[in-house]
This record gives C-alpha cells, sequence and structure tokens, in this order.
C-alpha cells in the first residue's frame, strides 16, 4: 500500500485577486485524490483539515500514523468523518471494531482511535473511501450513519436550474461532533447548479468533493470575494478547498455530486450571508 501526503497554504483574498489558474490549482484543489491502492491524504491550513482519499484493493491500507499532524497517532487529538462514495462496499475498523460502510454510508470517527484500518469487500469493485479530519475538544463515540439514517432536505427551484437535494450525515440534528460538519449533497437531473444562491459563512470554511462524474464533464467551481471571483475547473474525484471568505457555487456539465465538508467557530448550518447573483463581479 501507499500512503502520501501533500500540503496545502491557502491564500488572502488580496493575494487571490492576483493569482492565475495554475497558483489558484496549486492552493486551492486538491486534484485526483481516488488512485487505487494508495491512500493520497491532504494537510490544510485552511482551519487544519486534513483530506484523504483511500482505496483499497488486493490489501488493507492503515492510516492512523499521527506522523505528518503531529501527534502519535492522526486521530489523538482530531475527530474524522469517512465516505464511501465507491459501487462497492468496504470496512473500515477502529481499534479492532469493524464497521461495514456500503455505498454513500458514513463513519464518524471519534477523538483517540489508534489503529485505523480501511478495506474493500472486492478488490475489483473497491469502496472509494474520502476522509475530513479537523481538530476536535471532545470525545465522542464512533458511530456509522447510513445513507437511510441521513436527513434529506430538498432545496432550490428547478426553473433556476438549482434543484438539489441535500443529506445530512454529521450533523447536530443527526450526528453530533465536536466541530466537523459533513453531508452529500445531489443536483437533481436537468438541474446543473450547487449552493445556488451563492453566500459566505465567515464562521467557517468548506471542503468539496466532487464525485459521480463522467470522464469528459466537468464542474466550474466558483470562488474568491463576491465583488472580485475567480474559478477552478474541477474533475471527478478532485476536492477543492474554500476558505471562511470566500463564496462556493458550482454548475456541471453533466450529472455530477459532492461531499461537503465544514469546521470553524460553530455549527450552526443557517449561519451564513446570502450574496445576491446581481452582485457578483
Amino acid at each position: 500500500m501507499t500512503v502520501t501526503w501533500t500540503t496545502r497554504y491557502g491564500a488572502s483574498p488580496a493575494q487571490l485577486g492576483r493569482m492565475g489558474t495554475e497558483e489558484l490549482r496549486s492552493e486551492f484543489l486538491i486534484p485526483g485524490i481516488f488512485a487505487p491502492g494508495e491512500a493520497r491524504m491532504a494537510y490544510t491550513h485552511v482551519d487544519r483539515m486534513v483530506l484523504g482519499g483511500i482505496v483499497p484493493t488486493d490489501a488493507s491500507i492503515e492510516i492512523g500514523d499521527g506522523a505528518e499532524v503531529g501527534t502519535a497517532t492522526l486521530f489523538q487529538a482530531r475527530e474524522g468523518g469517512i465516505a464511501n462514495l465507491g459501487t462497492g462496499a468496504g470496512t473500515v475498523t477502529l481499534d479492532g471494531q469493524a464497521f461495514p460502510l456500503g455505498p454513500r454510508d458514513v463513519l464518524y470517527v471519534g477523538r483517540g482511535a489508534q489503529e485505523v484500518t480501511l478495506a474493500s469487500d472486492d478488490a475489483g469493485n473497491p469502496a472509494l473511501f474520502y476522509l475530513n479530519s479537523v481538530p476536535a475538544g471532545a470525545d465522542l463515540p464512533h458511530r456509522l450513519v447510513t445513507q437511510a439514517q441521513s436527513k434529506a432536505v430538498s432545496m432550490g427551484d428547478e426553473a433556476k436550474s438549482n434543484k438539489r437535494t441535500l443529506r445530512m450525515y454529521i450533523h447536530p440534528e443527526v450526528m453530533p461532533s465536536c466541530l466537523l460538519l459533513m453531508g452529500i449533497t445531489d443536483p437533481a437531473p436537468g438541474s446543473i447548479w450547487n449552493t445556488m444562491p451563492p453566500h459566505t459563512h465567515v464562521r467557517r470554511m468548506e471542503a468539496y468533493l466532487y464525485f459521480g462524474m463522467s470522464e469528459d464533464d466537468r464542474v466550474m467551481h466558483f470562488m474568491g470575494q463576491p465583488q472580485e471571483t475567480r474559478h477552478l475547473v474541477v474533475a471527478g474525484g478532485d476536492a477543492v478547498l474554500s476558505p471562511a471568505w470566500s463564496i462556493h457555487m458550482g454548475a456541471g456539465t453533466g450529472p455530477y455530486a459532492f461531499v461537503w465538508g465544514m469546521t470553524g467557530e460553530n455549527q450552526v448550518y443557517q449561519d451564513f450571508s446570502p450574496v445576491p447573483v446581481r452582485d457578483l463581479r
């Protein structure tokens, strides 16, 4: 197995306005997070979130080492969420306790987990495990939230091409955590826009992982301050970091879904500032 780490430093609003395409992508995009037989991990200085894509095939993959975050084990001072975004099932074992994850299931990993091992049921159709991990100040028990147990919320307007279903997994209304929020959003057939109208939430950063896309499709992910926006062209399996001061919205050239993960000062989902589309620049 191969476990690799990269680092993202982010930027200030003033720096973002001067960035070209490659510099913007190098700081805010984590491309190709899923690779067979590998764990691709990224540490970001944007609220110290860790993102990871883990794809076990013939052998299981262990990600419990905390060397890259300065602790004895990865979850010594962190909590996390692990979503299975593949069509195949898998198992996450936390200190000997096994949790089976079917497609679209999410496992909450409480602070203090030491041995974390991920495996696929079928190497030919492996699970695609996606991790979000953030610093935590409380000990909460591990818990599996299946897709059926998530809370679905319908949003948007078909006439504006932004109708979508948001599923809450790690959220105070479903699965309590210390600071992490995590869920999955699916635009309705024929709708292309997500998170519309755009907004900022200055007390929380957010990370998006786009998936369920054909190889030829892309999502145009918009970010930046409302008066000076930028965009990233995103493929399936790419993750995007969205600082607290940045808007976030996207439009796809074909069907797609995305995982959203947040951390910051609070978990109040409604604590955001809408930005009228007419005010964007």
